[in-house]
């Protein structure tokens, strides 16, 4: 069914609850897990046209991205990482693409109109401009 699976994390408390789904997932499909992140900040957007140096912020997000891929590992799933740099959808699309995924897993805070222009929109312009199945899940409140 889903041979590889993107998942697309935040690096917060939303992550947990879309990662145990994704766990149950890759156990039935066999599927093999990408857990992704995109770094946004000024540093991340600018990385590679300055030649900046890693942050400690970057430095923190490998490291969270390793932990999470050696312990759906130790639990005898397939999993790899990789952190990108600059705008979250375009990136989440262009990893989703180079990587060949046939699912995208996003977590979802419950915000409505006003609070997608606050904390953003990341989702819908993922879900907007792919053709790839997306499973969104509910990661509760931003924060909690």
């Amino acid at each position: 069914m889903y041979k590889k699976i993107l998942v697309a994390l935040e690096n917060s408390s939303s992550d947990e609850p879309m990662l145990g789904h994704v766990r149950k997932l890759a156990r039935m499909t066999g599927g093999e897990v990408l857990l992704l992140h995109v770094a946004d900040g000024w540093a991340a957007r600018n990385f590679n046209q300055l030649k900046l140096a890693e942050s400690e912020e970057i430095r923190a997000d490998k490291e969270y991205l390793q932990g999470c891929a050696e312990t759906f590992q130790r639990e005898g799933l397939q999993a790899g990482w990789q952190l990108a740099m600059g705008n979250p959808p375009q990136e989440i699309l262009r990893v989703a693409g180079a990587s060949r995924c046939d699912l995208i897993v996003m977590a979802s805070h419950g915000h409505k109109a006003v609070g997608d222009v606050i904390f953003g929109s990341t989702i819908p312009k993922v879900r907007h401009n792919t053709t790839v199945p997306i499973l969104v899940v509910h990661g509760g409140k931003p924060g909690k």
